[in-house]
């Protein structure tokens, strides 16, 4: 379907913005009413990401107040658990089949074992089902985003002697060779593009810097994969994640970028200590 009125209305906008022309939840709201129903999936796929940081918070706390850029509230989440532990094959339109994978899984006492935290057991299941999706432009960009993200947590445990196998997320090709190969390229000379790229930002001693690069990278990849697409709903969907990266890049600053980075070396040693015990 094309959006001619809706994708001409939107701003252009530079991957340099230093504030929003529009709240990413606005955008969201106005877009709900604007795409087809189909569409609509893609977009709320886009912000399920927010539903599992809500869906981890609400299963520790359900007092807790919940990211409102999610797609459910904590009613909805009151109602799909209940509906979960009722009934082993649950059916609820606003119930993606992750989560319910996820649910059954994530009290099992074995968890620990597998050095894997539930956060990242949650992403793997969701990249694993959004790479499924039969748009091409939303798969493959849920797949770069995991094949950069697992290449630099696999830099970061080469550098601090961290064991790769159980830190790496997901199941794709990539995330495959990352595992097995102790090549000095990764063995991902050749199969991932911007290999080569990541690799210098990931010598950058400025964390702020080093995000900022790869968020640089990432708007380029959205620029270059719907150059070809005028009206079309990735066209709106690449102007929602950018919008998200502008909103992030307003919030975080330094001292947030540290506690970032404090914060994936306490999760990777976490992981050491699980494969240790084994």
């Amino acid at each position: 379907m094309n959006y001619y009125c809706l994708v001409a209305g939107l701003p252009d906008i530079q991957a340099e913005e230093t504030k929003s022309v529009v709240s990413l939840f606005d955008l969201k709201s106005d877009l709900l009413n604007e795409l087809s129903s189909e569409d609509v999936k893609l977009l709320r796929l886009l912000f399920a990401k927010y539903d599992n940081e809500n869906l981890l918070t609400y299963l520790q706390n359900q007092e807790s107040d919940l990211n409102p850029a999610g797609n459910l509230n904590s009613q909805d989440w009151k109602e799909l658990i209940a509906l979960m532990k009722e009934f082993e094959k649950p059916v609820d339109t606003r119930l993606l089949p992750y989560i319910h994978t996820y649910y059954t899984n994530q009290s099992d006492d074995s968890f620990g074992t597998e050095a894997i935290s539930r956060e990242d057991y949650l992403s793997a299941l969701y990249y694993e089902y959004a790479m499924k999706s039969p748009n091409k432009f939303v798969n493959k960009w849920f797949e770069y985003n995991l094949n950069i993200n697992n290449l630099l947590t696999a830099i970061a445990c080469r550098k601090y002697g961290f064991d790769i196998k159980n830190l790496v997320i997901g199941n794709n090709e990539v995330a495959s060779v990352l595992r097995q190969s102790n090549a000095r390229d990764f063995g991902l000379t050749g199969l991932f593009d911007d290999f080569e790229t990541i690799l210098r930002i990931a010598e950058e001693s400025d964390l702020m810097e080093r995000e900022k690069k790869i968020d640089a990278l990432k708007w380029a990849w959205l620029e270059e994969h719907t150059f070809f697409n005028f009206f079309s709903v990735e066209k709106v969907l690449a102007f929602v994640l950018k919008i998200e990266m502008i909103e992030r890049w307003k919030m975080l600053s330094i001292d947030k970028g540290e506690q970032i980075f404090r914060e994936l070396l306490a999760e990777l040693k976490q992981g050491v200590q699980f494969e240790n015990l084994k």
